[in-house]
């Protein structure tokens, strides 16, 4: 099944479709059914096909080595049937090193805590011609992307069947209507790739190109991407090529030597994660992660990867202390393999795929994460806001009364806003490990808390950005996320909660309805400050603008509990201004404040305009107003 053009391109590191050629793959030959098997391992001095159908006897199918030097070990095996499990028994050239290991390219494995692959046929009929046909405009930079983080196993439980997780059939119906009725544009799925360790949440990936057996078949989760398709919802799942666990049956060690990692455990283990570094600098390694890349977007339709740990892979000091890293050839940090990597994957997704987008996880300042290779970039459409993030929770857990001295911590933001492609992440990673939850986050009684996170909602959806919200917060969940339970879906019936879960549905709609709020996130030209000194008062003012001149959303936000009435600010132009947000309504559990609908601008000039409104600004919460005549600079 390898031809030289394979090979050729295997060992220069640029085959993007490697799961074609390698693995497992079923089918007849001179009228003997069986499969082919295909392996690099170039430090071995035997490799064999084990599993059901030979009872896995270590001697019954060896596989051959190419002679061409590429390291490949292949051959037909009669007998093996769909859904057997197999591995491949090698033996090392050094040490006396023998094991067994899983297929860095099967298509399934057996469910954990079993660790073998399936023999698999991926068969299915895709019902999702209309939303891949219209894709490119949903996923566009200009189009409104609100995201729904969420783990699959902990999202809804069976507790009726020993708190069972729901599996990939069972929960796409639900999940579709949930995030549809919620008006998320996306979901954004924690790692699905196959681990070992329930518990890393799939971040310690060892099968990069099987979805977890532990809610069904590849079939099972193909339909779970289908269904969403079908209801207008795009999937984007969390992909790891950071590091890789140091399991037995994984990728570690494979053929008896680092093979997909570093030798030196200064460049090849993590000591944060206790984890396995890939060789980027080794091209069949990139070629293999390439390849996985691509795998997800062509065989089951993802619109996204959001690639996890993108500072640790672009730092060799990364978690490490002095001399514990070992510098690159110029003396420096900077690991110039992954860059390299990474610029060579987005270059290959947006090549084959224009009409998905690459999240890049990275929290430093690097220069043009989300800007084209060719202006020097690394390729990603988008970056996680980390810095928003950190600033945006750290004022918001402040009381209210001290807020007026970390003003800046709200304003400086903008500063870098478009600078790079940002998406705003409140993310799963802000509610585990005792942070707690997002609305414990929030200082004073219940009612306080509340407006505050509604506050927050409000605030984050009129901050230039897309959105990512962690699956529970959209209703208060007051619990930490445990991965082992499912969501606190029985605080609904509390008004409080239900109208917490309102006000984002809400927003959601509002967002999508208007294109001030997303269609120009990325450039200065949509975002316009109206008053962002009001320290004294914790008030913040500005703008979002549509393209051309279409009408602007007025954004305001009072971050304290005391309400301003006669607040005066300053407008673009005259006319109706209508009250299109309100987070204090008492449809969503707020005290009821507002303005009756909208404020007619007075010819009174403020804040360098020429005209004004006087606004009642509700106690911990957020207003948006529309003009609906065509914006006039003023």
């Amino acid at each position: 099944m390898l031809t030289e053009h394979d090979i050729y391109l295997f060992r220069e590191g640029t085959h993007a479709r490697l799961y074609e050629k390698f693995g497992c793959h079923l089918g007849v030959r001179e009228g003997v059914a069986g499969a082919h098997f295909s392996v690099w391992a170039p430090n071995a001095q035997s490799v064999s096909a084990i599993g059901d159908w030979n009872g896995w006897n270590q001697d019954a199918h060896p596989l051959s080595v190419r002679g061409d030097g590429s390291g490949i070990w292949e051959g037909f095996v009669p007998g093996v049937a769909h859904g057997q499990a197999y591995k491949y028994f090698i033996d090392s050239r050094f040490g006396g090193y023998q094991v067994d290991k899983a297929d860095p390219f099967a298509f399934f494995s057996e469910a954990p805590p079993r660790t073998g692959s399936r023999a698999w046929k991926l068969a299915y009929d895709w019902g999702d011609q209309e939303w891949m046909a219209s894709r490119r405009a949903a996923n566009a930079l200009d189009a409104p992307m609100s995201i729904y983080e969420m783990h699959l196993g902990s999202w809804r439980r069976v507790p009726e069947d020993g708190n069972r997780s729901l599996g990939y059939r069972e929960i796409a119906q639900p999940l579709a209507e949930y995030v549809r009725e919620m008006g998320f544009t996306h979901v954004e799925l924690m790692p699905v790739t196959e681990h070992p360790f329930y518990g890393s949440w799939g971040y310690q990936t060892t099968g990069y190109y099987a979805p977890t057996a532990r809610y069904g078949s590849p079939e099972d989760f193909m339909f779970l991407v289908d269904t969403l398709h079908q209801h207008g919802i795009g999937v984007i799942l969390d992909w790891v090529p950071s590091h890789f666990p140091s399991d037995e049956h994984g990728l570690g060690y494979f053929d008896g030597t680092a093979l997909y990692e570093h030798a030196d455990p200064k460049q090849g283990f993590h000591p944060e994660w206790k984890s396995a570094i890939f060789n980027y600098g080794r091209n069949e390694v990139r070629g293999f992660l390439v390849s996985s890349a691509l795998y997800w977007l062509e065989r089951y339709h993802v619109d996204g990867l959001r690639v996890d740990g993108v500072a640790s892979m672009l730092y060799l000091d990364y978690g490490r202390k002095e001399g514990e890293w070992v510098p690159n050839r110029y003396g420096g940090r900077e690991n110039i393999e992954a860059v390299e990597f990474l610029r060579l994957m987005n270059q290959a997704v947006y090549r084959d795929h224009p009409d998905v987008q690459t999240m890049a996880e990275e929290s430093t300042s690097w220069p043009m994460v989300s800007r084209p290779v060719y202006l020097g970039g690394l390729g990603f459409g988008i970056k996680w806001n980390m810095g928003w993030m950190h600033d945006t929770l750290k004022y918001m857990s402040q009381d209210p009364v001290h807020r007026k001295f970390h003003h800046d911590q709200l304003t400086f933001s903008i500063w870098y806003a478009f600078f790079e492609n940002f998406v705003l992440p409140l993310s799963h990673d802000e509610v585990v490990y005792g942070k707690g939850s997002l609305i414990g986050k929030m200082p004073g009684d219940s009612w306080r808390q509340f407006a505050n996170l509604r506050l927050l909602f409000g605030y984050m959806w009129g901050h230039p950005g897309k959105k990512l919200l962690f699956m529970g917060g959209e209703f208060g969940q007051r619990r930490e996320w445990a991965h082992e339970g499912s969501l606190e879906w029985h605080v609904l019936q509390y008004p409080e909660h239900e109208g917490l879960r309102r006000w984002v549905a809400d927003l959601n709609r509002l967002y999508r309805s208007e294109p001030a709020l997303y269609q120009v996130d990325f450039d200065q030209s949509g975002f316009e400050w109206v008053d962002c000194n009001d320290s004294e008062q914790s008030v913040l003012s500005f703008l979002r603008r549509p393209r051309g001149g279409g009408a602007p959303v007025l954004v305001m936000c009072n971050f304290t509990p005391v309400p301003r009435t006669n607040y005066i600010v300053g407008v673009p132009q005259g006319g109706y201004w209508r009250e299109i947000a309100n987070s204090d309504a008492t449809l969503y559990g707020g005290s009821g404040m507002g303005n009756l609908g909208g404020v007619e601008a007075a010819p009174v000039a403020a804040h360098g305009r020429f005209h004004s409104l006087a606004l009642t600004l509700p106690p911990l919460a957020v207003l948006m107003f529309t003009c609906d005549r065509a914006a006039e600079h003023g």
